[in-house]
Order: structure tokens, then sequence, then C-alpha cells
């Protein structure tokens, strides 16, 4: 597809209307620069959709120049799937956009570790619970980097915050908003006026549902049928914790509300989640936090829309339901996955197919050799502009940018964000080919590109986090540690103690396609390059990642561990 195509079938996407839930019952990262306060040429215009009023307007914070945020994060009792990339990478880019706007962000997303499906996966494994979090812990965390979303700043555990759960639990009971039974630990529903304000739902409608991740007996003994569990009484051999009602464990709802408390006060500004969480879990978040406050618990409430696979949604039951791994492990490379995500607008419902993933990959690949052909150039050498320096550009390219920024504020619109990204990318692809073809290259139309490239790297990297090939993305995948522990410098000779018998030889093999790509480089044989890379990438799915000095490290696909090329220092083999 080419980049004008994308860009109209962007536009077209862009335009349509549509609501969360239409179709649906409802390591290190590449680093932002930061300005000091608001840049005066990027003032906040954002306009976003907050589920509870059920409208579009300005987003103002609470304090200027400042913005609390918190996402509820996952429950660590399995690997991440398509469903948490399309909410992390949705909520990921409004981070990175306050950001480049000039905002200082506090960014809180939590880890729920303690769970019914926690304890039944450690039950099937026979470990423990804690063994099943701290292993999908890891996971998760290395799947964000490897999408390049940016770490949280702090990410409280429901294990770490039990003191702030029970403090919670027993403000609750002392106001009257709570009672216990039988060791259980209940809200009581009727006691807060304003339940159901975010879902729109009244009490004679919830009855389905109302308590999430409740049993029968928990039922039996509640005063309402829409009361929730509050804290759990522990059964007979599983983990429990202390509490004046005796040894139990906090239900799934509390936590966030005591998480958020603790660690960004009364009120936020910014609560996310998926629109799967709406009700029960942010209903009775927001019940239990403004019943003991007093105050409202979030400003503006944001809610992603769900995954559909080829028209239905997303799910186990119906065997479509897959990992982020097993999609990156198919061919799928991290950016394109990326890229398909933010092609449809984030409250709508994203429609996953392979034809759809497909085109993603067409619009990644044309975006990335629009994005590499400065580093081919030497452009990349020039240092970026401070972040309360923005770059100086030409009339055409501000004009460019001031799309890109209009999209934005309107509600993250990323599709037409995108369709942006795609116009400006046209004259450097063409640029890009024509290296790949071998033709000679006027120098100073080339030069007259660099301030275009530099602007679309600007818009790419920092606000919608697609990161073209390079250190960044080095860090972000994890290659560079795995390098540091000695995984291959110097090629085949290095990797035998490494990789087992078949491995060897792809890591063989890999390196000298790197070897011959750093030769044609250096004699600027770009066309030659190109072709190895793409032999590189579609033969072995690996990710490259070109370092200074004319290093280059492959990663991932069919190799054990990520091979590297020095050109300085090459194996000895005189021997």
């Amino acid at each position: 597809m080419s980049g004008s195509a994308a860009a109209s079938r962007l536009r077209r996407r862009a335009n349509r209307p549509g609501l969360i839930g239409q179709d649906t019952s409802s390591l290190t990262v590449q680093a932002i620069p930061s300005a000091q306060g608001p840049r005066p040429d990027l003032r906040l215009t954002l306009r976003l959709t907050n589920t509870l009023t059920r409208t579009k307007g300005p987003f103002v914070p609470l304090q200027e120049g400042k913005v609390s945020i918190y996402c509820c994060g996952v429950t660590v009792y399995d690997l991440c799937h398509l469903g948490h990339a399309r909410s992390y990478i949705a909520w990921d880019v409004l981070r990175r956009y306050l950001i480049w706007k000039g905002y200082q962000v506090t960014f809180v997303q939590n880890y729920t570790d303690i769970d019914d499906k926690i304890l039944a996966r450690a039950a099937a494994e026979g470990s423990t619970m804690a063994q099943v979090s701290e292993r999908n812990i890891a996971a998760f965390v290395a799947d964000m980097a490897v999408l390049n979303i940016l770490p949280a700043d702090r990410m409280p555990r429901a294990t770490g915050s039990l003191e702030a759960i029970r403090a919670l639990i027993v403000e609750l009971e002392a106001r009257g908003a709570a009672y216990s039974a039988d060791g259980d630990v209940y809200f009581a529903v009727l006691k807060h006026t304003g339940y159901g304000k975010l879902s729109g739902r009244d009490l004679g409608e919830q009855q389905e549902n109302a308590s999430g991740r409740v049993s029968d007996q928990e039922e039996a003994r509640k005063r309402h049928p829409f009361d929730f569990a509050l804290w759990k009484a522990a059964k007979p051999g599983e983990p429990s914790f202390p509490s004046p009602w005796g040894p139990g464990r906090p239900g799934w709802h509390i936590e966030c509300s005591a998480m958020v408390r603790e660690e960004l006060g009364d009120t936020i500004d910014i609560h996310l989640g998926g629109a799967d969480l709406i009700f029960p879990h942010h209903e009775n978040e927001i019940a239990q936090s403004e019943a003991a406050t007093g105050q409202p618990l979030s400003r503006w409430w944001l809610h992603n829309g769900m995954v559909n696979v080829d028209g239905e949604k997303m799910s186990k039951s119906l065997g479509n339901f897959t990992t982020i791994r097993a999609l990156l492990d198919s061919g799928i490379s991290p950016m394109t996955l990326r890229l398909f995500v933010l092609q449809a607008h984030y409250r709508k419902p994203l429609d996953f197919s392979a034809e759809a993933l497909k085109a993603a990959a067409a619009g990644w690949e044309g975006l990335r050799a629009a994005l590499e052909v400065g580093d081919r150039l030497g452009w990349g050498l020039a240092a970026p502009p401070a972040a309360d320096a923005p770059l100086a550009l030409a009339p055409e390219l501000e004009a460019q940018r001031s799309r890109f920024v209009a999209a934005m504020d309107d509600d993250l619109n990323t599709s037409a964000a995108l369709a942006e990204l795609f116009d400006l990318a046209r004259p450097l692809r063409g640029l890009a080919g024509r290296l790949r073809s071998g033709e000679s290259i006027d120098s100073a139309r080339a030069t007259g590109l660099q301030q275009r490239w530099q602007l679309l790297v600007e818009l790419s990297e920092q606000v919608l986090g697609l990161r073209r090939s390079s250190d960044a993305g080095l860090k972000a995948a994890g290659a560079e540690d795995r390098a540091d522990r000695g995984a291959v410098p110097g090629g085949a000779a290095a990797t035998r103690e490494n990789h087992g018998e078949g491995e060897e030889q792809v890591a063989a093999t890999v390196y000298e396609l790197l070897r011959r790509r750093s030769q044609a480089k250096a004699e600027k044989n770009y066309a030659l390059a190109d072709q190895l890379r793409q032999e590189l990438i579609g033969g072995f799915n690996v990710e490259l990642y070109d370092k200074p000095g004319g290093i280059t490290i492959a990663n991932g696909g069919k190799l054990g561990a990520a091979v590297s090329f020095d050109p300085t220092h090459q194996p000895d083999t005189t021997a």
C-alpha cells in the first residue's frame, strides 16, 4: 500500500463516528525529552471524552503543568494478550503526548497479585501464588518493553499495599459504608447515593455480575444482592494475610482505591482502563473511594474499546484468544503491532484480522524506511532540539505539525495523526527507494529533506512511540543486556557456548549476513545493504539495531540469543 493510499484510508477511518464498545458487551524504553513546564508553542488544547460525563471537553489538570494518571494494571496469572496491548499502547500515547507538550506526568499502574485466578493457576502447577505472580510480572515487563511502552513511574502491588487496603476498609466501616459477616467485609451499595453514575445503570439493572468475582456462598452473606466484597475470609489451604476481621485477603475492587489514594491522593486527573472495567470494577472503585473521602476519585475517566477477532469478540471460549508473545513469535514485528493498534481510535472496537495486520505491516515498512533514511545519510548525528526550544520549521512543515497536533488534541485521534505522518514520510520514502536502487543522490536536494526527517522522527518516536531500528530500540527489547552478558560479540565463534546445535548454525548465518551488510554500507552499496537487511528480517524474523561505530545487533526471531557484528573486532581466522 502506498503512503498516500494509507493516509487516505486513515483519514476516512478517523472521520467515522464511534463509541467504545459499540459492537461489544462492554528493560528500558525510548526516553522522551521533557520540558520544564508546558511548551509555549504547544499549549494544552487537548479535548478528551470523559466516560463519567459522557461528553468531550477540554482537559484541564488539577495543578498547572502537572498531570496525575492511574491505569488499571494486569492480574498476573497468565501472559498478556492482544487486549492488553491495545489498552496499554493507547495509554502510552496519551502519556507521551502530555510529556511532549511539556507536562510533568506521574503515571501509576498496579499489579493485582492476589486473585482467585492466580490461586487456581498455582494449584494446577503445584507452585505458589508468589511464584505465578513473579513469573508473569517479569513477562509483562518484557512484553511492554518490546512494544516500546514506557514503564510506569510506580507499579504498586496488592501484596505491598495491604496496610493501605486494611486502613481504607476500617474507615469505610467507621462511616457505615461497610459491614463484616463471618470474616468477610462488604461494601453497602445503598450507602453511596451516586452508585451507577459511571456506567449509567440504576440499581434495578445491576444485579447480574454486580459483585464481580464472587461465589453463591458470598451472595448469601450479603445484606443486599449488589453489595461487593472488600475483604474475603481465608479458605482452608489458601494463602492469607492478617486483618481485624481474621485471616483473609482483599477483594478485587478495593485494591485500586487504596493504591490510588496511597500513591496519588484523594483526587486524580485521569483514571484509565478498558471498557470492560466500567462496570463493576470502576463503578465500585468510585463508590469505595468517594464514600471514604467525600471527594471525587478522578476528574476524567477514559476507556478503550475492546478487541474483535474476525468480527467476533476476542475470548478464550471462542478459541480466538492470542497472547502478545504468540503474535510476535508468528513473525509480526512489535512496531507493526503498535501501528496496527494506533490505526483505530482508542475508543472504538479494534478489528483484528490477518488482512488488517498485513496492511499494517506494509504501512510500517514504508514508515520505517523513511525513519531510517536519515541514519543512512548521517542526519541522526545532529543534536535534537531541546524540548523547550522547538525546531524552527519551514511553513509547509509547520502546517503539517499543526495538523498532527490538531488530530491528537481531538480526543487522541491517532488515526488522523498517522495520516499526517504518512504524508510527511512520502518524500523520504522516495529518497530511501533511490538509495536502495543505487541511484546517485543530489546531496543538496537530500539535505533539503533533513528538517522533514527530523520532524517525522520527533512525532513518530516521541509522541506515537514508533521507533526505528536504533540504540533506543535495542534497549527496549533488552537485546543490549543479553549481548553484554556474552551472548555474541565476535560472531559464530562466540556463539557456540550460547546456542544449541541448530541455533549455532542460525547464529553463524546471521553473523555472516551482518558482516556482508556492514561491508556493503561501507562501500556505499545501499541496494545490496538493503537486500541483506530484508534477508535477515524476512528469513530469520530478527530485529536489527544499528549502533554507533558500525556495530549492528540482531535479536529475536529464530535466534536463541542476540548476535552482534563489530567491524573493529572480527574473529581471527589466521590460526
